[in-house]
């Protein structure tokens, strides 16, 4: 079974109302990105550019046509005009990347989220992270929207290999050795580090692969017993071929291990109020 990453999914979907305002945006994939980039502000930085505290929900929206909507009360300007910093929607590096998917899904170009961990904004460690894949016809192009313009990498149009490692990576790369699972987690969040962030960003990429981007707080199946340290080594065994699938690349995989008991995002999740559940 194939995926066709160049269709929308249940939460990149835009309304049929939206779809002049997406369309008359310039197609060059970059640009697209670039777009998406001028109309979120991540919740970490909303206070202090004079976003009011009740706005934080904002974070919790999960569909992008309301993600859409929420902008555009705040601005109905061109897509393309970044918009002062309180006229942008309180996000999360989610929705940067869920926003960026859907404007290149909209334009038909083969495009996903992925979920897992940066290593470039603090030395030594893997933060929680979600950038953006699109294919240009040869490859798949990680883009990291949030930080296009900034120096926090050399091209965060196309990241070299390394620099971001998705949920099975890193889960990969902690089973080996490669690296230590003390130093994957969300920064700012002093609970939560270690391998039970690697266990759920492992999940949440494979849903991600499936066209189902959650909130990065999102929980289902045995993930809140993993983040407590409740799983055993069956679990573990679960989480070997999430990795082997979503590391191979192959669609057919990604769709029968999703499929799985504990993985699959269940139905009651995918409401379009996008209340927060960690």
């Amino acid at each position: 079974m194939t995926i066709d990453y160049s269709t929308p999914g249940v939460l990149t979907t835009f309304d049929r109302s939206q779809a002049p305002v997406v369309r008359e945006l310039d197609p060059d994939p970059v640009r697209l990105c670039r777009a998406a980039q001028g109309l979120v502000i991540p919740a970490d930085l909303a206070r202090g550019a004079g976003v009011a505290a009740e706005r934080d929900a904002e974070r919790n929206i999960r569909p992008v046509n309301d993600i859409l909507t929420g902008i555009l009360e705040l601005n109905d300007a061109p897509l393309d005009t970044p918009r002062t910093l309180p006229e942008r929607i309180v996000g999360t590096c989610r929705h940067f990347s869920v926003l960026s998917v859907a404007l290149l899904r909209a334009h038909r170009y083969p495009a996903r989220s992925r979920c897992g961990f940066a290593s470039y904004f603090k030395p030594g460690k893997h933060l929680d992270h979600w950038v953006t894949e699109y294919h240009d016809g040869n490859r798949w192009i990680r883009i990291d929207s949030e930080i296009l313009g900034f120096p926090f990498v050399d091209d965060p149009a196309d990241l070299g290999q390394g620099l971001f490692l998705s949920g099975g990576e890193a889960w990969t790369a902690c089973r080996s050795g490669q690296n230590d699972p003390s130093s994957f987690g969300v920064d700012g969040v002093d609970h939560a580090w270690g391998i039970g962030e690697v266990r759920g960003n492992n999940i949440r990429d494979l849903a991600a692969l499936n066209k189902i981007e959650m909130l990065p707080w999102d929980e289902w199946g045995r993930m809140d017993a993993s983040y407590k340290g409740e799983t055993g080594p069956d679990f573990d065994l679960l989480m070997d071929p999430v990795a082997e699938a979503t590391n191979s690349d192959d669609a057919t995989r990604f769709v029968s291990v999703y499929a799985t008991e504990d993985l699959a995002v269940p139905p009651t999740l995918l409401d379009r109020a996008g209340t927060a559940c960690h």
